[in-house]
């Protein structure tokens, strides 16, 4: 019976980590229009030293939008993005990976 139970449990804590790191593609679109298109452009060619969003996997976006909401210095764009990271929620980082990562591709 715990054996089962535990089983249970590791599949349904499997399935809803899953879930979360998916993201949501279209509230990540919502997220990206109001806080990222500013300076990545609304399709995501990036200008000037605001850099291209263009063909960056999730597991990039994701990994990068975490070592800016940390506070991490991870390039020269930190001290920009750091700020526009620091209150992003988890759902909000797997929501924008998702859709970076399929609308620029």
């Amino acid at each position: 019976m715990t054996r089962a139970l535990f089983l249970i449990a590791a599949v349904w804590f499997a399935a809803g980590f899953t879930q979360v790191q998916a993201g949501d593609a279209s509230a990540g679109q919502t997220k990206y229009e109001n806080a990222c298109a500013q300076c990545h452009g609304a399709s995501g060619r990036g200008a000037g030293s605001f850099p291209s969003l263009q063909d960056k996997d999730a597991d990039f976006v994701t990994k990068r939008l975490r070592q800016y909401r940390e506070g991490e210095r991870v390039g020269s764009n930190t001290g920009l993005m750091a700020p526009a990271a620091r209150d992003l929620s988890d759902d909000d980082i797997a929501n924008l990976s998702a859709y970076i990562s399929t609308e620029f591709q």
